[in-house]
């Protein structure tokens, strides 16, 4: 994907993602109790763990989507949603998170395509509406993009008329447009039918050998184990285990993780 990634992603020196003490509340139910973690640039770093534990949660507050209770969560270096006045946090106003969201990427377990724009008309539109391309230098990105994704020959299909892998690959390319240098991946291959999964699977592992930062949600824990640099197992929001995937997964410290890991692998 060369010339696709955007050329700026760091290569070395501060954290792509820092949480430090990050909570997070709905109401009396607490979520995240307390996570710390660091991401590094090129990093690829795998969230596990049972329903309910607050990956999803946690990956929703990196970009703002979400907004924490309590800690602080850097992306690059910024403060993600806050600037800090003394002791104080004063949030920032919507124009500001959304200048903070163009550089990271997130892709969902459902695709959220236009369904009245063909997969062209999904990749373009948020690059010339929000970071005010040209429409031409869009289409040609979009078109490479959408070649890079195994849908060159798809272009002027609806999502109707793709399949579920398809269209999540479309909205991983639609991501890419905007050229991120983090990608969020929310269980990206939960809602598709066994036989897609591996096609998403695929330009997920061409993503991270061309370097791009990637947190994954996910329940996969083959592509954990392959692709993943790093590996976190999540529980009742805290962070119960961490490691390389490979230790984590073929030996891991922490009864709650062997628990877990009976029952999915």
């Amino acid at each position: 994907m060369t010339g696709l990634i955007k050329d700026s992603i760091p290569t070395g020196g501060q954290p792509m993602v820092r949480a430090e003490g990050v909570h997070k509340s709905f109401g009396l139910a607490h979520i995240l109790k307390g996570i710390d973690l660091v991401v590094n640039p090129r990093e690829v770093f795998c969230l596990i763990g049972p329903s309910g534990s607050g990956k999803s949660t946690f990956l929703r507050c990196i970009n703002h989507l979400e907004k924490i209770s309590a800690g602080r969560l850097y992306v690059d270096g910024s403060l993600v949603g806050y600037r800090q006045s003394g002791d104080k946090l004063y949030e920032l106003k919507e124009k500001e998170v959304a200048a903070q969201r163009r550089d990271i990427g997130m892709v969902f377990q459902r695709f959220n395509l236009f369904p009245h724009m063909t997969a062209l008309e999904n990749v373009t539109e948020a690059p010339v509406q929000v970071k005010g391309e040209t429409k031409a230098a869009a289409r040609e990105r979009a078109r490479q993009l959408l070649d890079r994704v195994g849908l060159g020959d798809k272009v002027g299909h609806y999502p109707a008329q793709l399949s579920g892998g398809q269209q999540q690959r479309v909205a991983i390319a639609r991501a890419l447009a905007m050229q991120p240098k983090l990608m969020l991946f929310d269980e990206p291959t939960s809602a598709l039918d066994p036989e897609l999964v591996g096609e998403v699977l695929d330009v997920m592992r061409d993503l991270a050998e061309d370097g791009m930062t990637m947190i994954v949600v996910t329940h996969e824990m083959g592509f954990a184990r392959e692709v993943g640099d790093s590996l976190v197992f999540m529980d009742d929001g805290v962070v119960v285990e961490s490691g390389h995937p490979r230790d984590v997964l073929g030996n891991p410290q922490h009864e709650r993780t062997r628990s877990f890991l009976s029952k999915v692998l």
